[in-house]
């Protein structure tokens, strides 16, 4: 053979080798070393579905569930599995438009990129579900239906303690993105629900599933051995007396404002009522966005946590702590008097008093003058054991910190604000360091000026003054079962004692406060049988600088021997303390006590539970509101009759447009169980809110 033709032959084998090579290499590499084809052919017989645990139960002092889980359905989407998809038809059955579903897709490849399962709707209706089951073979790998537990409350009540759940956003994953959080998880966003959250979460599972090549589950991939099982969480165990809680809501319905109920020997809050409140199964399920907008829009602000997110002068209900600190400083003893000529005149313009005469420790803190405590503040800090009033304003400073004020206190929801003890700096700063004297903040003596406290706090001060002179911090978890593995209740069982302050100085203060209840200001607190401690409070307020009616407040313990429950109650603009708050007080230890309302205190009970105290600049809002819903429905009303004369037909749509969140329509049809539900109570606020208050009523 001739050498060309040799040296021809050489190349082409060499070709063919080289050829061939290359093609066992290619296939050695898709087959061993790249996962894409694998992954690719899983995509198309295996099913990978997150299994999200039980949420851990929530129970009350009595050991009955307030917070329990049931079941929902998530319409999942992969993106990158999308393939010849009907989008008309599949818009049908979930009724969305095509620019939704383009804006529903790109969201879940911005959040959890393309070949990732994203929420594409959360809590189906049951109709959609029965739809999409149906017809879940025509869509391919791209959708699939995800089981979720959603939380069930048992209850309509304890809304603002036991919070809600929202589906994580990019920046909770970033805040927490070392503890497995992904994208379409839910975690506690309020309350309870947030607060113990590592707690209540559980752990997450995974099932793989085969299917068939119409998309139809087949069964378990392998008999589920790569499956993964859940971990529910732990449960958790209140001090709150559910029965309790219903009780002051239903006392403080068409009222804005709070109560907050400890029992003093452990610090367990029994009752924690923020008016108005809203059902919280509102927050839930496939209408929870729209619920969540009426909510967040309302004027009365039902989302607000008033116990311990609002704080506000406490009024003379200040006064109790007034009275033991200038007996624990010396500067009065219990039958120090002063007299009272109808106001106390010691800074040119007059602060009044409601009566005049010559009061000691028991009758000034029983009628609450004025006088009297102005004298007692002036001593305290025109005390001369200190060199100057900068000295005397910090040693006041400290006290009230130790008395629980002015801080913090460290209860376990979240959003607690720490109120205000004005100090040296604070009138540095109002009036010019040196510029200052007890004048300039005269107005602290009884409660108003520069102090705020929550009413958490007052309560707290109630219980403080129970026990003479310790307190736990208040909290609503009394126990986790499986053992508080976190330490989160470790605090919640230390006392704090933080002045050692005599108990006759104690017996002092009480002798006044049960005087208060007996044949003062807070007779309406009266609880046949029972010693009741309390103290009154009116506190002048402002709305945008103008003087609004003044807050009611009404804070005491009982019984005085043996206390078992200390509580605060506070209705804004509702007048004077001893009208509306002593009664609602009384109410609410009879019902602790007793576990029930006596006959004879029914028509009482009713009262409370009737008067609309509904702020008057609230009222106003609520009724420009409910007129503009008004115009806006009008004005729809007119567009249908249009759509249908242009028509001709009676098919006009009865979806409304989305105008604002709070007045579109529910898209499910009449007899879906979840939308009578929801249809039920639309606003969740309590009743006959939309009444406006013009204080002309007598109760």
């Amino acid at each position: 053979m001739p050498v060309f033709n040799q040296s021809r032959s050489r190349i082409i084998r060499l070709i063919f080798v080289i050829t061939f090579g290359i093609i066992l290499v290619q296939l050695f590499y898709l087959q061993v070393i790249s996962k894409k084809y694998k992954r690719l052919a899983d995509e198309n017989a295996i099913q990978r579905s997150i299994v999200y645990p039980l949420r851990g139960i929530i129970f009350d002092r009595k050991h009955k569930p307030v917070l329990n889980n049931t079941l929902t359905y998530d319409l999942m989407v992969i993106p990158s599995q999308i393939k010849n998809l009907d989008t008309s038809f599949f818009c049908s059955l979930m009724d969305v438009d095509t620019a939704e579903f383009r804006k529903r897709i790109i969201n879940g490849i911005i959040r959890n990129k393309s070949f990732r399962p994203s929420v594409f709707e959360a809590s189906l209706t049951p109709q959609k579900f029965a739809r999409m089951q149906e017809n879940m073979w025509r869509f391919g790998s791209g959708f699939f239906i995800q089981e979720r537990p959603i939380r069930y409350y048992t209850y309509n009540a304890a809304s603002n303690i036991l919070g809600y759940l929202a589906e994580v956003d990019s920046n909770y994953l970033k805040r927490h993105k070392d503890e497995g959080y992904q994208s379409g998880d839910y975690a506690g966003m309020t309350g309870l629900e947030s607060s113990y959250e590592k707690v209540l979460m559980g752990e997450r599972g995974v099932k793989f599933m085969i299917k068939d090549n119409f998309n139809r589950i087949q069964g378990s991939y392998e008999n589920g051995a790569f499956d993964t099982a859940a971990v529910a969480g732990s449960n958790l165990h209140l001090s709150i007396d559910i029965e309790l809680q219903k009780e002051g809501e239903k006392l403080m319905q068409n009222k804005v404002g709070a109560i907050v109920a400890i029992d003093p020997q452990t610090g367990g809050i029994l009752a924690m009522v923020s008016a108005p409140t809203y059902d919280p199964n509102l927050l839930t399920g496939a209408e929870r966005r729209k619920h969540f907008s009426q909510l967040y829009t309302d004027p009365r602000l039902p989302l607000l946590n008033r116990t311990v997110s609002t704080s506000y002068p406490p009024g003379s209900t200040f006064k109790t702590l007034q009275a033991l600190l200038a007996l624990h400083e010396g500067v009065i003893t219990p039958q120090t008097t002063f007299s009272c000529s109808g106001a106390f005149y010691g800074c040119g313009k007059p602060m009044r008093c409601l009566d005049p005469g010559t009061f000691n420790l028991t009758t000034g803190i029983t009628l609450s003058c004025n006088t009297y405590f102005a004298n007692v503040m002036q001593r305290v800090i025109n005390n001369p054991i200190f060199p100057d009033m900068d000295s005397s304003l910090r040693s006041w400073d400290r006290y009230m910190y130790g008395f629980g004020l002015g801080h913090k206190l460290g209860v376990d929801i979240p959003s607690e604000r720490s109120g205000n003890i004005p100090t040296p700096a604070t009138y540095d700063r109002i009036h010019g360091k040196g510029h200052w004297n007890f004048c300039s903040f005269r107005s602290v003596s009884i409660g108003q000026g520069e102090v705020l406290t929550t009413p958490l706090q007052i309560a707290n001060e109630m219980a403080y003054l129970a026990n003479k002179g310790w307190y736990i911090t208040p909290h609503l978890v009394d126990s986790i079962d499986g053992g508080d593995k976190f330490g989160l209740l470790k605090k919640y069982k230390q006392k704090i004692n933080p002045i050692d302050i005599p108990d006759n100085f104690f017996e002092a203060v009480h002798d006044g406060m049960q005087g208060v209840v007996d044949v003062g200001t807070g007779r309406g607190a009266q609880v046949s049988g029972v010693k009741v401690c309390g103290k009154t409070g009116t506190a002048e307020n402002y709305y945008h600088g103008v003087k609004q009616k003044d807050h009611s407040f009404f804070a005491a313990f009982a019984p005085r021997d043996n206390p078992k429950i200390a509580i605060m109650v506070m209705c804004e603009n509702a007048g004077f303390g001893g009208t509306w708050a002593a009664p609602i007080s009384g109410l609410m230890i009879e019902k602790y006590l007793n576990d029930t309302i006596a006959a004879n205190r029914k028509p009482l009970e009713e009262r409370m539970m009737n008067a609309n105290l509904i702020p008057s600049y609230m009222a106003r809002e609520i009724k420009v509101k409910d007129s503009l819903r008004k115009v806006r429905k009008d004005s729809l009303e007119m567009m249908k009759r249009i759509i249908k004369d242009t028509l001709q037909t009676e098919d006009v749509p009865e979806e409304e447009p989305s105008v604002t969140p709070d007045i579109k329509k529910q898209t499910g049809s009449s007899n879906d169980p979840s939308t009578q539900k929801s249809s039920r109570r639309t606003d969740a606020i309590l009743p006959d809110t939309n009444k406006v208050n013009t204080g002309k009523k007598k109760n």
